[in-house]
């Protein structure tokens, strides 16, 4: 179409200087004198043939050009024809290669559908067989439990009932004789091997222990420095609590003041702020917010230190400055009387030493025995379990997978995924009962106790119970004409499940079940 319209535009432009030309003749015909008609329209007969073959020309160029165009247009045409006819070529041939791979498809499902069908007119087959023989065999039953019931001159009821009696007390009396081989199978072989590896970690970690409480007394130089630290109309004082976050208690103990709060780290910035103001002497609100906030920057400066201490002296690298200040706030805190960081350490050198027994890596074992209470850095501040927190904190800083789950589950909070996580629990409860780690005041242990003898007086045909060894055991007598040999077991494993499920308590806790058969006979 552009070729035809190039072609036209030539034209019309040959045209348009002939007809310019023919005006141009025709004006100097008009104009010129009688005596230079002749010589005019020579001159105009010249003009005209050059104008024509000028013309000529110029439609000649414009043809040409107008072909080559129209020729490289059609090459282009050509070759987008030829790629297109490609791309369907390869179309046509995927659609081909698709086409016959669906056909496979097809001829197998049919195969497959044919070998269902014979299977289940198989089945089918079978199944009425099998009811079938159902039948007689219901009949043949229902046929020998007349013929039992006359006999015995019992009902089906009854007979079922003696029958699913006597099978329990089988499977009971079989139950309860497999577990007793079980457990001492199982102590004979593992008693020598744990008790080794425990002692042995128990006696190669040294730990000092250190007790803290929930208070804090500061000493003072004479009672007249009370007054000072009360201030105009006690205004000192409450300047000094709305800072440090810890009560200042200033009572008729003599040259002695108390600090309390229940969170340690906060209660020593305070108590080491309260020194330096009274060694200073200037008490008053501006100093004390001043002296309290220089005091906090140390300790987080003390905190870190305190951190990387601990882990230099268990030998853990590449944590992460979070989780060392966290370690370091460890020093501040105690369970049930014990320093959590000191037991921190020990879990980690006996987790370590238990691991290199059984041939584990002991790097990641005191890693997790190390971190297994990170959370009680922050309990006191967050909701959760301090595992739970400890496991978050440890996965937030980069923790694998071992040492997060050792963290969480040393609870039993969830499900352990390594045998690392067993170990952290062993550590953790070898260090926390080991004789004087732990101390509790006498309202809490003595709770504990009647808690574990309530227990154990709930289930039937226990007679007396009896807390031993600190809270370590308890021991059960039962009633021999209630309880039988094979159900002393069970109730060992009842109590010790309902001990595990409603009491908090550190440590390990021994169930012990005792029945004795005493006959009496008086010879006269």
């Amino acid at each position: 179409m552009d070729n035809l319209i190039n072609v036209a535009i030539g034209l019309g432009i040959g045209i348009f200087f002939t007809a310019v030309i023919v005006i141009i003749i025709n004006q100097v015909k008009k104009t010129a004198d009688n005596k230079n008609i002749i010589k005019s329209n020579d001159l105009a007969k010249k003009i005209l043939s050059d104008a024509k073959d000028e013309g000529k020309q110029l439609r000649k160029e414009i043809v040409l050009e107008a072909k080559e165009k129209w020729h490289q247009e059609q090459k282009g045409y050509e070759k987008e024809i030829n790629s297109r006819k490609k791309e369907i070529y390869e179309l046509e041939k995927e659609y081909n290669r698709r086409v016959s791979k669906l056909d496979q498809r097809i001829d197998n499902l049919d195969k497959r559908e044919g070998n269902l069908q014979t299977f289940e007119a198989t089945l089918n087959q079978k199944k009425d067989e099998l009811e079938s023989a159902k039948e007689k065999l219901e009949g043949l039953i229902e046929k020998e439990n007349t013929k039992l019931s006359e006999i015995a001159k019992l009902s089906r009821e009854e007979a079922v009932q003696i029958l699913k009696n006597n099978l329990k007390n089988k499977a009971r009396n079989e139950a309860a004789k497999e577990i007793r081989e079980i457990v001492e199978k199982t102590k004979k072989e593992a008693d020598n091997v744990a008790s080794g590896i425990i002692a042995t970690a128990i006696q190669r970690v040294a730990v000092d222990y250190a007790s803290e409480s929930t208070v804090s007394v500061v000493s003072l130089p004479d009672d007249e420095m009370k007054g000072r630290i009360i201030g105009r109309e006690g205004r000192n004082i409450r300047a000094f609590e709305n800072v440090s976050g810890i009560d200042l208690i200033v009572d008729d103990t003599p040259e002695a003041v108390v600090l309390s709060g229940f969170d340690p780290v906060r209660r020593e910035i305070a108590r080491l702020a309260l020194e330096k103001l009274i060694s200073d002497g200037r008490i008053h609100p501006g100093r004390i917010e001043h002296v309290i906030k220089k005091t906090q920057k140390e300790m987080d400066a003390n905190l870190i230190k305190i951190g990387e201490k601990a882990c230099m002296d268990v030998n853990i690298h590449n944590l992460s400055s979070n989780i060392v200040k966290l370690i370091g706030r460890l020093q501040y805190r105690t369970s049930y009387g014990q320093n959590i960081l000191k037991h921190s350490l020990e879990a980690a050198w006996v987790c370590g030493i238990m691991a290199a027994e059984l041939g584990l890596d002991q790097d990641i074992a005191r890693r997790a025995g190390f971190l297994h209470d990170l959370g009680k850095a922050v309990d006191h501040e967050l909701d959760g379990s301090h595992a739970k927190l400890g496991a978050d904190i440890a996965r937030k800083n980069g923790e694998s997978k071992i040492i997060v789950n050792s963290i969480e589950a040393h609870h039993e909070e969830v499900e352990y995924q390594s045998v690392y996580a067993v170990l952290t629990q062993v550590a953790d409860a070898v260090s926390g009962a080991r004789p004087g780690a732990r101390r509790e005041i006498l309202e809490t242990y003595m709770k504990r106790l009647n808690q574990m003898e309530e227990i154990a007086n709930s289930i039937e045909g226990v007679t007396k119970s009896y807390a031993i060894q600190a809270g370590r055991e308890l021991r059960i007598i039962v009633d021999a004409n209630v309880v039988k040999d094979n159900q002393t077991a069970f109730i060992a494993s009842d109590i010790a499940a309902k001990i595990e499920k409603e009491m908090q308590y550190p440590g390990q806790i021994k169930v012990m079940v005792i029945r004795e058969m005493r006959q009496t006979a008086i010879a006269k």
